[in-house]
């Protein structure tokens, strides 16, 4: 396990938007009284959605709301690892590593990593794009695979890896999903059981 520690270069300060204030205290409000550290999670989600990475303000301004120790919202965030706890870029590509994306091209998505954006964790120059090697991301079937962002991008090969983040770059829309145009996790040319009588 890697130790994980925040980024020695921080803003002064944190607040939530008014709007994430008034969803902050909504989802606080799910809670019997007393209870409202159970919201840590949704809240730290909240203000890293909002400033697309965790700063210590923000975990110290979590902490505040929640009346808990800030020590106790310092160990949510380092534990888990789908909190950044240093900046990422504007599209933060996670590249699954785990057997399954290793043996279908995990390798050569790497590569194209390093020399488009960098090396893991470091922000492009243009500011559009980090990444970092995960564990499974839970898409086996569809390997390789990478999530950025919210959406998961799964079949990909070093050519539509390629033109997904020269899209991204441009900004134009991109597809979540297979792009191969597999629907769901069926094998690559379509159903090979249960045909019989289909017609």
């Amino acid at each position: 396990m890697v130790a994980r520690r925040l980024s020695p270069n921080q803003p002064d300060s944190f607040a939530f938007s008014p709007e994430n204030e008034s969803w902050a205290r909504e989802e606080m409000a799910k809670f019997p009284e007393g209870r409202q550290a159970s919201a840590v999670i949704a809240l730290l989600w909240r203000a890293q959605e909002q400033e697309g990475w965790l700063s210590k303000p923000a975990i110290d301004y979590v902490a505040a709301m929640l009346e808990m120790p800030e020590i106790r919202v310092l160990e949510v965030a380092t534990f888990y690892t789908m909190f950044n706890l240093a900046p990422v870029g504007e599209h933060f590509v996670q590249l699954c590593g785990t057997t399954p994306c290793m043996l279908r091209g995990a390798e050569d998505l790497k590569e194209i990593c390093r020399e488009r954006i960098g090396a893991p964790g470091e922000v492009s120059r243009d500011g559009k794009f980090s990444w970092m090697e995960v564990e499974c991301l839970g898409a086996c079937c569809n390997a390789p695979m990478v999530q950025i962002g919210k959406d998961y991008f799964e079949d990909l090969t070093p050519e539509s890896f390629t033109k997904l983040l020269d899209d991204l770059a441009a900004g134009k829309p991109v597809k979540p999903g297979s792009q191969t145009g597999r629907v769901s996790s069926e094998p690559e040319g379509g159903l090979t059981t249960f045909n019989e009588g289909a017609e």
